[in-house]
């Protein structure tokens, strides 16, 4: 599982995590949202769940799930945040939504994290209006693990949606966030960068790639990372890089391009080997090597972006998610918030400067790996 690489940093005897989940904006419904809450708390018992949403729905669903007894807090909202909904509309009146009252838990301190399935723009909207950006941020990233050759399995990508531009600061700032996430994600000391462009010559690219490439490269020993430069999409798997970086209109187009080819091989696979009865037989014999194919190139195993550069830690679900990818969703939330992630990226951005200003440094005040 990608979330299980997360470094665990909670102590054996803390108190219960708090996952804050917002029950009502999965495209599945309600029910997809508690099944998937009852799949992860059936494999862990350390974690407690603050579920938002219509009272008089949530209650029936939890009944049934004996997993959750004892261990959710509904909050009851009425309003639903749907697809089509803008931003804005939802920033000047969403209050009264599951999406703004899941959010609001995290900025009380009640849970430690968020989960939503709901409208992308209007959750990071919402979550930038509430728990505003960390010091120094210019504009949050969407970060996601993408299956890899890297010995881990998982590079990160980022940004993945969160803003469809991004000038050569803001780039450098997303290579700044994705090796804190690398180093404390995925345990890596000193992880490899790449800028994705459309070729890896250095005269390829936009003019903001171009001047980003000569920061990253400027920057490298400040930020603790190693710039391999320019890469492709088809390095976005491969054992070159360990952090792609790009902006969100890019990242979203690879990302979605990305899940439907998975899903699409794993279907193509599906009819062949119930095509003839002797495929059939094939199958059967080649059924482990299958499985564990199925499961490397599952995209729900790595459902859930996560918001990165805020006060507080939000992870986007897939609206569409099932239960399994609901369950992946909320794993990585509650190892995120077991590890303290967003007060150690605090660190990270607070302890590196941009080229011209003075200091550096790769621990933050509490003297904690950023």
């Amino acid at each position: 599982m990608a979330a299980a690489q997360l470094t665990q940093a909670a102590d054996a005897g803390a108190a219960r995590t708090i996952v804050s989940v917002d029950v009502m904006g999965s495209d599945r419904g309600p029910g997809a949202v508690i099944a998937g809450v009852a799949r992860y708390a059936a494999e862990n018992d350390d974690v407690g769940f603050v579920l938002h949403g219509p009272k008089d729905t949530l209650d029936p669903l939890i009944a049934r799930r004996k997993k959750l007894a004892g261990r959710c807090e509904v909050r009851h909202v009425e309003g639903v945040v749907t697809m089509d909904a803008k931003p804005s509309h939802v920033m000047r009146n969403g209050k009264g939504t599951s999406m703004w009252s899941a959010i609001e838990s995290v900025r009380e301190g009640k849970a430690g994290a968020c989960v939503s399935c709901g409208n992308t723009g209007a959750l990071m909207a919402v979550s930038m209006l509430r728990l505003r950006k960390l010091d120094g941020i210019n504009r949050p990233a969407i970060a996601c693990l993408w299956p890899s050759r890297n010995e881990g399995g998982f590079n990160i990508m980022l940004d993945v949606g969160a803003d469809v531009r991004a000038e050569a600061d803001d780039l450098l700032q997303y290579a700044l966030m994705g090796t804190s996430y690398a180093r404390n994600g995925l345990g890596l000391d000193r992880p490899r960068i790449g800028l994705l462009n459309v070729g890896t010559e250095e005269h390829k690219g936009r003019s903001e790639l171009k001047v980003a490439h000569d920061l990253l490269g400027q920057m490298s020993d400040v930020g603790q990372y190693d710039y391999v430069g320019f890469v492709e999409g088809g390095d976005i798997p491969s054992a070159r890089v360990d952090v792609i970086v790009t902006d969100g209109f890019t990242g979203n187009v690879a990302l979605k391009t990305g899940e439907g080819t998975a899903t699409l091989i794993r279907d193509f696979l599906k009819d062949a080997f119930e095509a003839t009865p002797l495929s059939r037989i094939a199958a059967l014999l080649a059924l482990t090597s299958l499985r564990r194919l199925s499961a490397r190139i599952d995209p729900r195993r790595v459902n859930g972006g996560v918001f990165l550069g805020l006060n507080g830690t939000v992870v986007k679900s897939h609206g569409s998610a099932d239960a399994t990818g609901i369950a992946a969703a909320i794993r990585l939330a509650a190892t995120l918030a077991k590890s303290r992630f967003t007060e150690r990226l605090a660190a990270r951005v607070a302890s590196a400067h941009l080229p011209g200003q003075d200091g550096a440094g790769d621990e933050g005040a509490s003297g904690k790996r950023a």
